[in-house]
């Protein structure tokens, strides 16, 4: 027997349960974008990155044997296959975060539609565990990607890292790769790392639990400042690629005054002066 009274009743409870209801999965959707920054709060979602601030892979002069590293491992993820998660580490403008992105693109220009590039905000690290969980539901493979990652003294946003890498109970989900950099080796401050020393009961285990949160990255490769000929080679790279009306001795000559005033030499006083150089000259290029 039909009951027409009890629909509008019937209707406000279906509203009720689908406000309480969870996010729908359309929050996650990895085919709006190639890569994507993920938000946890108020609603967690991924927000597409419409066009990702990325170098041609070609144009990153004087670390050639870390692209290697990081581009195949990259790409025999995007083939389907096993890879390491992997922890770029070195000086300040060197070239780490650069790489993570020309290498993701490298996998899309050969293998389109393969690797979604996440990026996850030092501050939102503890969500990781959950950002993990929700792309262990989606059939696309994806590189987490967070940038300038470090601990303090009494930061404890480490644990969840260290639970993702160690992979807990259920795994790192076999669809997702973590890349991380960093200014410093072992991710922790010295003071974070001394205090766990002078405080603990056992100091050499408290300390090697901080220091092998490092160790547990599959792949960890070091970037360090460019001697002159490896600076020279990156503005003579750009240079010809962006077809800047100039002399090589000129040019050198303009880069070594540049980066005197910058106090180095590394890829991204390089890319400066390039900017630089090319306003002068009239020459637009995309930065």
């Amino acid at each position: 027997m039909d009951h027409p009274a009890l629909l509008p009743a019937l209707t406000r409870i279906a509203e009720a349960l689908e406000r309480l209801a969870p996010p729908p999965a359309s929050g996650l959707d990895l085919t709006a974008a190639d890569a994507f920054v993920w938000h946890p709060e108020p609603r967690p979602h991924l927000a597409p990155v419409p066009r990702v601030a990325a170098v041609p892979i070609g144009l990153l002069r004087g670390i050639d044997a870390q692209k290697a590293l990081l581009v195949d491992n990259t790409m025999r993820f995007a083939r389907g296959f096993t890879a390491n998660n992997a922890m770029l580490w070195g000086a300040r403008g060197t070239g780490k975060s650069s790489m993570v992105k020309a290498a993701h693109a490298a996998a899309n220009a050969e293998i389109p539609g393969s690797l979604a590039l996440i990026e996850i905000h030092r501050e939102d690290i503890r969500t990781l565990p959950d950002l993990l969980g929700q792309l262990r539901l989606q059939p696309r493979r994806c590189l987490v990607f967070c940038d300038d990652l470090s601990f303090e003294k009494d930061d404890a946003d480490y644990k969840a890292l260290k639970s993702v890498l160690d992979g807990g109970i259920e795994g790192r989900p076999p669809n997702v790769l973590f890349y991380a950099t960093s200014n410093r080796r072992h991710l922790m401050s010295r003071d974070m790392i001394d205090n766990e020393r002078s405080t603990a009961i056992n100091p050499g285990e408290a300390v090697e639990e901080k220091v092998s949160l490092s160790d547990r990255f599959g792949l960890w490769i070091g970037f360090h400042n460019a001697d002159q000929p490896t600076f020279f080679a990156m503005i003579e790279g750009y240079a010809v690629h962006f077809g800047l009306p100039i002399s090589t001795e000129e040019l050198h000559a303009q880069a070594i005054e540049w980066s005197v005033t910058r106090g180095g030499r590394s890829g991204r006083v390089a890319w400066q002066f390039i900017q630089d150089l090319a306003g002068r000259l009239g020459v637009k290029i995309e930065g």
